[in-house]
């Protein structure tokens, strides 16, 4: 992670949310909260559990909807209305 930025609860929880998005960018996730996509992994790998952390690797690595250069323009964006939702 990025050393000089700490993040609270609430932050690390999105940033974890955002990066199980299937069509979320990395990014999206580095414009959002400063972090790239080599910082994402080490955070994933520190907060989830071992079995977690690999599923979720197994999931993003080679989708290309998870990188924003490999997108297609067709994909776009879509709004989900939980997204936002309030905490």
């Amino acid at each position: 992670m990025a050393s000089t930025t700490i993040f609270d609860e609430a932050a690390i929880s999105r940033v974890i949310e955002m990066a199980w998005e299937d069509r979320t960018p990395f990014s999206a996730i580095e414009h959002s909260y400063g972090l790239s996509e080599d910082e994402v992994i080490k955070l994933m790998r520190q907060e989830l559990k071992p079995s977690s952390f690999r599923m979720w690797r197994k999931r993003v690595t080679g989708r290309d909807t998870k990188h924003q250069a490999k997108r297609s323009f067709e994909v776009g964006r879509a709004y989900c209305k939980t997204q936002y939702k309030p905490r």
